[in-house]
């Protein structure tokens, strides 16, 4: 088949004139996208390393009584808020432009972004107000994240869009790495740089996208669906904030599960998401057509993205720990030198991301998606489980290069898997589709984090405490000080390496037991090896099983990869035959069958295999399926 032909214009003189590029720009709005994405998911994961330095600069103690709250919404509250509200945005973005919608996110995150900066307060007022403008920033990441891949597949015809969906996706997950070591790098200079970073990009995208970016996409005037955002974001938030809250000790259990407010946040959040994807069946202007999941590429695709997250989402935080917690203190790096160390030796990660995203994007325009998608969650499960062979005190050299193929399998997977799922999409509903794929994606790392931690925490709770009691004891501690000591949830512990604190120095110091050692006792007990030590054997079962979950999530996502189908894009149906002479003719195609748009031709999609809902803006914009490589 095909694509629609564009007859050529005549200049004023009578001479032929080129017709008008419909894509022109792309590259210009690839690399603002991308810039976008990179910012907001840089600050995603920036305040992990950065936070000891946040903390101590607001004076205030992450690891007191009362406090452990704070620590975690500083930590969660930016992800939390961009999984409720991208899929409204999304919508938003379909109904008053996605262009518009993106350049005001890019606006609102600059604004909170100085907004953080500028914090003048102390303890707990400066943790509370911080906490709030982190919520608006993510508004603002909520809406770049929403549009910026639609915007995206408005812009790039469709044999060119794997290399740029592939671009603009491994920003995102890349700069969710790329935020450690920046954060490493800046909280120690000053922890206000740690989000004054952002603000001379954000000004510069910004006014970038006010000037030079155009909306080529296809607009759906509609109402507002209130009722469909209130059911998903009140379902969304009670799920989430659960999650959130399950990770705190409660009531002398070393966790939050069986707190009744996170169990009613859990069990109504699933209820009211339940009631929003009934109420989207019923109303005429739907937050997001559920239809839409008829679409084979998009439901699997989704389903694929979602294990994929699960699987990647708690690494990032296992991975940590595992550094600063035991690997580099054991190796001669102080306490308060692992966040940013830790965000150095991850640097393998990052860079197979790098390296495999844009080129799997730009061979799954030629290919398909499938082969690459599935491929790259078979290798990373491979990773997964070869990472279970290291041993706690590993040769760095084993750990990077096991890291690296986690990073380029990602990689093979995120671009193909992101481009399937936008070239499904019909024009119209391109905006709520990409919401979708961006909640799915920031729910499950907020899922991962509470599926991770809690491995781990069950794992320590099982041999920490009596290890840490007979240590702290025959060290010199006397015994209803180390009984007490031991009695503390592991989450402390964990709490503590997580955030750089010397933890033995943390535990110990409330109790004044410390100074009663003499200074080789206390040397020992606040050095390199006295909790690494202590640790190493509690944390290495809670490691296994935390690998286990996450290679078994990632071969989960290769069988819904597999089922992605041939290369597909999203084509509306003929009005009717073509009759005029020549290749540009065109076979009718009955209402009811969208196309399957293989390698240089068409045929009929099969019932049950890509049906969706139409949308004929598509062909008006003259978008045909590529016309060479084998599918």
């Amino acid at each position: 088949m095909t694509g629609a032909t564009i007859a050529p214009t005549r200049q004023p003189g009578g001479g032929p004139r080129e017709p008008a590029d419909p894509y022109k720009g792309k590259w210009s709005t690839l690399s603002n996208t991308t810039l976008g994405m990179l910012m907001a998911s840089i600050d995603a994961s920036i305040v992990l390393i950065s936070l000891p330095d946040i903390f101590r600069g607001i004076q205030l103690n992450p690891l007191t009584a009362g406090n452990t709250s704070y620590f975690l919404w500083m930590l969660m509250g930016y992800m939390l808020v961009t999984a409720v509200l991208v899929v409204s945005f999304g919508r938003l973005g379909d109904i008053f432009g996605r262009v518009r919608m993106y350049n005001m996110g890019f606006a609102i995150f600059t604004v909170f972004s100085v907004m953080l900066s500028v914090t003048w307060m102390h303890g707990s007022s400066a943790a509370l107000f911080m906490i709030i403008m982190r919520v608006f920033q993510g508004v603002g990441g909520a809406f770049i994240m929403a549009n910026s891949a639609a915007i995206l597949t408005d812009a790039f015809p469709p044999e060119q869009r794997g290399l740029a969906l592939g671009t603009n996706m491994v920003a995102a997950i890349a700069g969710s790495f790329i935020g450690l070591v920046l954060g490493g790098l800046l909280g120690p200079i000053d922890w206000r740089l740690v989000f004054l970073v952002s603000v001379p990009v954000g000004v510069v995208g910004t006014a970038w996208g006010i000037i030079n970016l155009e909306d080529k996409g296809v607009r759906t005037p509609a109402k507002i669906d209130w009722l469909g955002n209130a059911t998903f974001a009140i379902g969304l938030v009670a799920l989430l904030v659960g999650v959130v809250y399950g990770i705190e000790p409660y009531d002398g259990h070393t966790m939050g599960w069986t707190n009744p407010l996170v169990l009613a946040g859990l069990i109504g959040g699933v209820v009211v998401l339940g009631l929003f994807a009934w109420i989207e069946t019923k109303v005429a202007a739907p937050m997001f057509r559920i239809p839409l999941f008829r679409i084979r590429s998009f439901a699997a695709g989704n389903v694929a993205s979602l294990m994929a997250a699960l699987g990647r989402g708690g690494l990032m935080f296992i991975l940590i720990i595992w550094l600063q917690g035991i690997w580099l203190p054991e190796h001669g790096y102080s306490f308060a030198q692992t966040p940013l160390w830790a965000g150095i030796f991850m640097l393998p990660l990052t860079g197979g991301f790098l390296l495999a995203g844009p080129l799997s994007g730009y061979l799954s325009d030629r290919f398909g998606a499938r082969p690459f998608a599935t491929g790259g969650m078979i290798s990373a499960a491979v990773s997964f489980a070869l990472l279970e062979l290291l041993p706690i005190n590993f040769s760095y050299i084993w750990f990077a290069l096991l890291i690296l193929l986690n990073g380029l399998a990602m990689g093979l997977f995120a671009s193909p898997n992101r481009a399937a799922i936008m070239n499904s999409l019909p024009p119209g509903q391109r905006g709520q589709g990409s919401g979708m794929v961006s909640t799915t994606m920031n729910a499950a790392m907020v899922l991962s984090i509470g599926i991770f931690f809690t491995l781990i925490i069950v794992g320590l709770s099982a041999d920490l405490p009596t290890a840490l009691y007979n240590g702290l004891v025959v060290h010199g501690v006397p015994a209803a000080a180390a009984h007490k000591v031991a009695d503390l949830p592991p989450t402390s512990s964990v709490f503590a390496a997580f955030l750089g604190y010397n933890p033995v120095q943390s535990l110990l110091g409330p109790s004044g037991a410390l100074a009663h050692l003499t200074h080789a006792q206390s040397s020992f007990l606040t050095g390199r090896s006295f909790f690494p030590s202590l640790i190493a054997g509690p944390f290495s079962r809670g490691l296994h099983e935390a690998l286990d979950f996450a290679a078994g999530a990632c071969l989960v996502a290769a069988v819904a990869s597999a089922m992605l189908g041939k290369q597909y894009f999203y084509q509306a149906p003929a009005a009717g035959p073509n009759t005029g002479p020549g290749p540009s003719s065109k076979a009718t195609v009955p209402a009811s069958s969208p196309v399957l748009v293989t390698a240089g031709r068409s045929e009929k999609v099969l019932a049950g295999t890509q049906s969706g809902p139409e949308d004929p803006s598509f062909a008006s914009r003259g978008e045909t399926a590529p016309t060479s490589g084998p599918v």
